[in-house]
């Protein structure tokens, strides 16, 4: 739990015990009231105002997920009278047919003893107050209830996406199902489908099926499938962003059809990660006619104004070997393949706009010329998305909110797509949309992806929607955990399926000692590991680097107590005996892991990691001892220990301790006692 201090006012005339709410994200006013709303068998929901089949679902959501909590027996439907109804929902109106970037999502949640009243001028505000109502939800020795509260909300920027890579690994429909679950939980409004890249193609063409039938080993998506998922997120008040990724990123597209490429093919599936060469042909008339086909098509089933085109990453190495490309640009006066490919966005665009759909690319794209409609998807940073905004385009930030590189929520945190020091006008700064996670999909399969995506994105959603003076981390990570809990009733398998993974790896054996090895490291970050493991999309994933959580909760304790025992001096007690406890965990558990690993041969590889261990608890305390006593160890002592310690925080099989920083601390104080 945790108090919301940058956004609650206290209403109370008298000093009252501040409550302690978990709301993720934070809303914009929260006023408490000295009451609370008794949550029991008789807790029945009524409507007023507007009240259709949206709405309606949502609102049997909300009560199963209440009956789930609570293990009461609610009465289905809705109540009939709505004067003594516990909770009334007032719709003001439905809200846009086809959810749109400028949907109101704001909602007002008035809760007193005798009831809740939500009002909202769309469902889809209504439906942000139900998730914060499932939030508010505590309990006592007297049962059950909403506490009372005054909040009105709305999100600070419009477009809070997460971005899905679906083609680098294919994600069944279950998987975009429970995740777009969380995401109405946290609040987020955009489901950005990454659907064809170098290594799948994965949507059906009716128009040309050599697409998908050549290009996706025979994972991809049905065109009713598409459907059923577009419908799935428009009953959550989330949107379904497209990306079909051009002219590069392209190899599937080519496997099928190599008469679109640069060269002459034939093509296969790329089975690695990284940047490829194949790219489609901007100088063939062919090549627009087929985009213009396909592009209808698919601007038919996905209904939101926005179409995703990619356009990142494109080196241009066909384009410089191809001589009638060569010929071609010196003939219309085309001077790099920069402005090669704005020529073939200017095309592109030209049948986007044909379609009534907008376009969105990757940084790339911005080259001089290109209409202000354009939205810009920055990956680049803050500065290149205020760039684009001084050039009056509307943009989106992913720099600093890349899931897949492993950061821990913290450094997620940070980022913000309008910073306080930001230079933008206010007519500049309405340009700046919001922002998305991005969870590219190389080292991710349905076992793991939903571990990779949460409770981490809980904090992008957090930033994306609350005021931006909501900053303090320790207060997010309380929340977090509450939240990351919450999550697992959506169906997530962020939690449980690691355990599942330990026992696989140990062929059933004990996980004791390999999770408490486990708890203590992360994967290494940003694009390391792949440089230290290289694998294929065809790869299993499913080591003990992908059973590893990136944002280790123990590692996180362990140093704010090691913060805490040394700020304590001299004296040294505070925390002492957990300190000592965890390090003498980390002690015995590295020692049987040894026999352990010898039966688990997926394990050898991380062998020295296990050693390690033993040696941080060890040296750890042997460190805490000299503390305690106020003994300076023997001279010769602080150079061995360092040296175990620098060697303990080389990584094995893609995994690092994150530990060590701490043990050293304890060390270099132990040395520095007179």
């Amino acid at each position: 739990m945790v108090i919301l201090i940058c956004a609650v006012v206290a209403t109370a005339q008298e000093p009252t015990p501040t409550p302690v709410l978990n709301l993720m994200p934070v809303p914009a006013s929260v006023r408490f009231q000295k009451e609370r709303l008794a949550v029991d068998n008789n807790f029945k929901v009524a409507t007023r105002g507007h009240s259709d089949a949206r709405l309606q679902a949502g609102i049997a959501r909300f009560m199963r997920r209440l009956e789930g909590r609570t293990v009461l027996t609610l009465a289905p439907g809705l109540a009939a009278d709505d004067q003594m109804t516990p909770l009334i929902i007032h719709a003001q109106g439905p809200g846009q047919n086809i959810p749109s970037v400028r949907e109101n999502e704001s909602y007002r949640l008035d809760i007193t003893r005798r009831q809740a009243l939500l009002t909202a001028p769309t469902v889809v505000g209504a439906l942000r107050g139900l998730e914060t109502l499932l939030q508010l939800l505590d309990a006592d020795r007297d049962g059950y209830f909403f506490p009372g509260v005054q909040i009105d909300d709305q999100p600070r920027f419009s477009w809070r996406g997460l971005l899905i890579d679906v083609a680098r690994h294919f994600h069944t429909m279950e998987v975009l199902k429970r995740n777009l679950d969380a995401m109405a939980a946290v609040k987020m409004n955009v489901f950005h489908w990454h659907l064809t890249e170098d290594q799948g193609f994965r949507v059906e063409s009716k128009k040309f099926p050599k697409l998908h039938q050549l290009g996706s080993d025979g994972n991809y998506y049905t065109q009713e499938q598409v459907k059923e998922i577009i419908a799935y997120a428009r009953d959550r008040g989330i949107r379904v962003v497209p990306e079909f990724d051009i002219p590069g990123h392209s190899t599937s597209w080519l496997v099928g059809h190599p008469e679109l490429g640069s060269a002459p093919g034939p093509y296969t599936i790329e089975r690695r990660p990284g940047i490829f060469e194949p790219a489609l042909d901007p100088t063939r008339e062919e090549v627009y006619k087929f985009l213009e086909t396909f592009l209808g098509e698919m601007a038919a089933l996905f209904p939101d104004e926005y179409l995703h085109i990619g356009g990142d990453e494109n080196e241009g190495k066909q384009w410089d070997r191809n001589p009638a490309i060569q010929a071609y640009m010196k003939q219309k006066g085309i001077k790099d393949n920069h402005a090669l490919q704005a020529y073939f966005n200017t095309r592109l665009l030209k049948i986007l706009q044909k379609h009534g759909k907008k376009m969105i690319g990757w940084d790339e794209i911005l080259q001089p010329g290109l209409p202000n409609d354009v939205v810009i998807h920055s990956w680049r940073g803050t500065a290149a998305l205020a760039e684009a905004a001084k050039k009056g385009y509307d943009g989106i930030l992913s720099n600093g909110y890349y899931i897949d590189l492993i950061q821990p929520a913290s450094q997620h945190y940070v980022p913000d797509p309008l910073p306080a020091d930001s230079t933008l006008t206010p007519e500049e700064a309405k340009h700046v949309l919001g922002g998305e996670a991005t969870m590219w999909a190389e080292w991710v399969t349905p076992e793991t992806i939903d571990s990779r995506i949460w409770p981490r994105t809980a904090a992008i959603a957090e930033r994306l929607w609350s005021p931006r003076n909501v900053t303090d981390v320790n207060d997010m990570y309380r929340r977090l955990a509450v939240i990351s809990i919450q999550l697992e009733e959506l169906g997530l398998t962020h939690k449980k399926n690691q355990d599942m993974m330990l026992r696989r790896i140990v062929r059933n054996d004990d996980i004791g000692p390999l999770k408490t090895l486990v708890s203590v490291i992360e994967p290494v970050k940003e694009y390391r590991r792949y440089e230290m493991r290289p694998q294929t999309m065809l790869s299993p994933l499913t080591g003990a680097v992908d059973a590893t959580t990136p944002d280790s909760e123990a590692g996180r304790k362990f140093s704010w107590m090691v913060k805490e025992f040394l700020d304590d001096a001299p004296r040294y007690q505070l925390y002492r005996p957990e300190l000592s406890r965890m390090l003498a965990d980390w002690q015995t558990s590295g020692a049987s892991l040894v026999p352990l690993i010898d039966r688990s041969p997926s394990l050898r590889e991380i062998k020295p990691l296990a050693d390690n261990l033993s040696v941080l608890g060890a040296t750890g305390l042997e460190a805490i001892s000299y503390l305690k006593l106020g003994m300076p160890p023997p001279k010769e002592w602080r150079e061995t220990s360092i040296a175990k310690l620098d060697e303990a925080a080389k990584p094995y099989g893609a995994l690092e301790f994150v530990v060590v920083s701490g043990v050293r601390q304890l060390v270099n104080a132990a040395a520095e006692l007179k």
